[in-house]
């Protein structure tokens, strides 16, 4: 009797610590862009290794949509792959700071018998998306693609449905491709689409494409890579076909000008070697913290993010900042106040 006595207070006791431990366990909140998701999750995994207090708890709910829960002040902080406009940062309750963490290639994906390794340019992507050209055979593809056979078959538009980083840096690039594009659609998280059918999330685009014959879609390169989806090569400013890569896109993220706030754009690089459609991603953070204890835990993680993540960036397809940049970044975590 009394050896069932002890074993229940111990169990008891046990249970106690382990909820104890559990509400120890602080949780910062973020929400936004899916395209960093996969190095995201990485991290967040690792880093309850080297703070197991932090727990982070971050939604893939697309730019737009981190845009708008950090300006609500809904979450401890959000991510973008487009940089907020001046104007949404005027209405934010503070200063809100952009922490630029690694950079990514957007990819043409497409669903055709055989997966053809596609070439592409500027155009007749705008050509494509603008609904001017709407068969696989067409005259501009196949003079891009000699020898290919590209079907007599309708090709299917996929787009994103929801407010967009990735969205922004594609319009991004078409705006400075196309002036037809530029006037008729213009640069966004989300646009108008002149055509086609939307997915939500790189996850969506990536499942629209890959279950519609004929489909041509939009997404970051890890969920082609994941989704065994076969991407295109792209005609860069330099005239030359490239291939979306850790080394081509660390090539466009070397011409970029990085102004002091860290909004920039790095679509249709010059230069040899650059692909032309990539972008840089960033969390979202207030300067100045409400909670001091998760704001000195949330300076902990951003540190840690800019040094000892930036190393794991290339084993998910992402280019880690150059040096300068990291230690600039650095230095703008450091004037987070909590």
């Amino acid at each position: 009797m009394m050896k069932l006595r002890i074993a229940k207070l111990l169990g008891v006791a046990i249970a106690l610590g382990l909820s104890a431990n559990a509400s120890a366990q602080m949780m910062i909140n973020g929400a936004g862009a899916t395209f960093p998701y996969p190095i995201y999750s990485k991290w967040f995994d690792e880093y309850t290794k080297v703070d197991p207090s932090v727990r982070f708890n971050y939604q893939s709910i697309g730019s737009g949509g981190g845009q708008k829960q950090i300006m609500a002040q809904t979450v401890d902080f959000g991510a973008s792959d487009g940089p907020m406009t001046d104007d949404n940062l005027s209405k934010a309750p503070g200063k809100l700071l952009h922490i630029p963490t690694v950079a990514g290639a957007v990819v043409m994906v497409s669903n055709l018998p055989g997966n053809p390794s596609l070439k592409l340019d500027g155009d007749t992507i705008a050509g494509i998306y603008l609904g001017q050209i709407k068969k696989w055979n067409d005259p501009k593809l196949t003079a891009l693609n000699p020898g290919a056979k590209l079907p007599d078959k309708d090709i299917v538009v996929v787009h994103r449905s929801d407010g967009s980083g990735t969205t922004f840096i594609f319009t991004d690039y078409l705006s400075k491709i196309s002036p037809e594009w530029k006037q008729k659609v213009g640069n966004n998280t989300s646009v108008n689409w002149p055509v086609g059918i939307g997915g939500k999330g790189n996850e969506g685009v990536s499942g629209q494409v890959k279950q519609t014959p004929g489909a041509i879609g939009y997404v970051e390169l890890i969920y082609a890579i994941q989704n065994k989806m076969s991407y295109a090569e792209l005609k860069n400013s330099a005239g030359e076909f490239v291939k979306p890569t850790i080394e081509s896109v660390t090539a466009a993220l070397g011409t970029a000008e990085v102004p002091d706030d860290f909004r920039f754009s790095m679509t249709n690089a010059p230069g040899n070697g650059a692909y032309p459609i990539c972008g840089a991603t960033w969390l979202l953070v207030y300067q100045q913290q409400k909670d001091p204890a998760k704001g000195k835990k949330l300076v902990e993680f951003l540190k840690w993010a800019a040094t000892k993540g930036e190393a794991m960036a290339k084993d998910l397809d992402y280019a880690p900042l150059p040096d300068s940049v990291q230690q600039r970044v650095l230095k703008r975590v450091d004037e987070i106040k909590f």
